[in-house]
């Protein structure tokens, strides 16, 4: 199963899917968190030493332009290039989990980095699991990932949302993108649900009920502060992580 995260900025989706991750670990998955965020603060999340050492596979353009096989002055290059040894290469075994940097190709005034995001799509097309392993992707907030196509072969997309209407308003955003590149399933998930009446106006304002509801959680605030990994917390979301994983499974199984 591969499950990506989306949503507005600052809505804690990189501290959900940690706490995700954890938990399918718990359940004796096999899980590969792939972090695809320009701005990757996953390794910190999941408390990796050291993770200003990791260089991300994105800021490495040669490497990914010799994979593509583009020629300079050529607009051609490799739509299936070779990417199995950077699926191993560049794998960070961490406390049970796989963690792999991936970051996202800057093009700045140098125009299409076609040739370089297509070996990164093909890495995550090529992700062959068995019953047992999960993969989980952090992309970046807002919508333009999902317009680059980057998001290949996701069986899952959640769209992380909090109780405001502009977060409404992108989640909205995001799931329309999101069913227009055919994901096949998508869903909402709540974070920083204070009572019932956070509940409600969520489930008013996107016309459906989120899968799970992460609680607003002073210990997670507390520990994101100290570079404490929220996957060493106990129960600082309640129930929240258990329900999500099992409607994941659930909703898995009914397709």
């Amino acid at each position: 199963m591969k499950i990506a995260i989306s949503g507005k900025g600052g809505v804690g989706k990189t501290t959900l899917m940690a706490l995700l991750a954890g938990e399918f670990k718990k359940a004796g998955k096999e899980v590969l968190v792939i972090d695809a965020d320009p701005s990757p603060h996953m390794a910190q999340t999941l408390g990796v030493k050291h993770p200003e050492a990791i260089r991300p596979i994105a800021e490495m353009t040669k490497l990914l332009v010799e994979r593509s096989g583009k020629t300079e002055g050529s607009p051609m290059y490799n739509m299936n290039p070779q990417v199995n040894d950077l699926l191993e290469e560049f794998m960070i075994d961490h406390n049970g989990m796989k963690l792999m940097v991936l970051g996202a190709i800057q093009t700045g005034d140098k125009g299409c980095a076609c040739p370089e995001n297509n070996v990164l799509r093909r890495m995550l097309t090529k992700l062959l699991l068995s019953k047992n392993q999960v993969v989980l992707l952090d992309m970046e907030a807002g919508v333009e990932h999902l317009g680059r196509g980057t998001i290949a072969g996701i069986d899952h997309l959640l769209i992380v949302v909090i109780p405001s209407k502009s977060s409404i308003r992108t989640a909205l955003k995001v799931k329309k993108l999101a069913e227009d590149v055919k994901i096949p399933k998508i869903s909402f998930v709540g974070n920083l649900v204070t009572d019932e009446e956070d509940r409600s106006f969520l489930e008013a304002g996107l016309g459906v009920q989120p899968i799970a509801f992460f609680p607003d959680s002073q210990t997670i605030r507390n520990a994101e502060r100290q570079d404490v990994p929220v996957t060493s917390l106990e129960n600082a979301a309640g129930e929240a992580p258990g329900i999500l994983m099992q409607a994941l499974e659930g909703k898995k199984a009914e397709g």
